[in-house]
């Protein structure tokens, strides 16, 4: 039985995605070579690893075996990493954070960046993810920081506190519901909207939907908060960004803004880690860093 760190990294990626082509894009891999390591790592073991059904991919007791040990190596070799890195010189480390749009968007760039400077040999692997995914992400050791909604199951993980995250509507200011301080997202639904290309957080606003039994009626959708509001300032329909953006950018836009009143829409926003203990010495620095600005 011979399993390379690669094939340690892929079955992880599998069992946290519970999909085979969602795994294999998360190592860089094919999904034909994915699936042939799998296949591989079956026979070459001589047993059933993953089991294969309609919703997705989860693993057999054999696979729970190895996914546990294959998390104890890579936690090894992430210690491993740290510690020779503070006796190299010159040695560069990478530090992998996953975290939900708002984050990455709104709250992450100030101070992030001011940390970087401070440490230019530090590298940043940084994706955008919801909140569950990032959850999965960290306990699986995907990840090495996340930020994440207090809207998932955090449980085994250590967090603290690190911004709120209000969604709001923006709209031209002489739309019928301009002068609304709150909304209900059920009032939208029937309105033209302008939203993101992708990521998480379209993603989020696209399920609540879902849950309410219908689609929003998306006329275009744009890269970033600044296009959308750019597009809704001329009339082309409503938007649903973070507050922070809707300040930023109203005000010369000319936008009107309306908090939504649903729960979903007020996020509390965690950093977490799955052991301080187990950080590589840059990624705790930072992790304090980022829990304390």
């Amino acid at each position: 039985m011979r399993f390379d760190l690669t094939d340690l990294r892929l079955f992880l990626a599998v069992v946290d995605a519970g999909s085979i082509t969602h795994g294999a894009a998360e190592v860089g891999l094919s999904l034909p070579a994915a699936s042939e390591r799998l296949r591989d790592m079956e026979a070459g073991g001589g047993m059933q690893l993953l089991e294969r059904g309609r919703r997705g991919i989860r693993p057999t007791p054999a696979g729970e075996a190895l996914a546990h040990h294959a998390r104890l190596i890579h936690r090894q070799l992430a210690q491993m990493r740290g510690e020779l890195g503070e006796h190299a010189s010159g040695l560069r480390a990478t530090i992998r954070i996953a975290a939900n749009t708002a984050s990455i968007a709104e709250f992450l760039p100030p101070r992030l960046g001011d940390w970087m400077a401070e440490h230019p040999r530090i590298d940043i692997e940084l994706k955008e993810r919801q909140s569950i995914e990032i959850a999965r992400a960290i306990s699986a050791d995907l990840a090495d920081i996340g930020i994440l909604s207090d809207a998932v199951d955090t449980s085994g993980l250590v967090l603290k506190p690190f911004a709120i995250d209000r969604l709001v509507v923006i709209m031209p200011r002489d739309h019928a519901l301009a002068a609304a301080k709150q909304i209900a997202f059920a009032e939208v639904l029937d309105e033209p909207f302008v939203g993101l290309t992708g990521g998480a957080l379209q993603e989020h606003i696209d399920a609540q939907a879902a849950r309410l039994g219908t689609r929003l009626k998306m006329r275009v959708r744009m890269r970033g908060f600044d296009s959308i509001c750019e597009m809704t300032a001329r009339g082309v329909g409503l938007g649903i960004i973070p507050e922070t953006a809707a300040r930023r950018y109203g005000r010369t836009l000319k936008l009107a803004t309306s908090r939504l009143s649903d729960n979903w829409a007020t996020r509390r926003l965690s950093i977490c880690v799955r052991s301080l203990d187990e950080l590589p010495p840059p990624a705790r620095n930072l992790f304090e860093h980022l829990a304390g600005a």
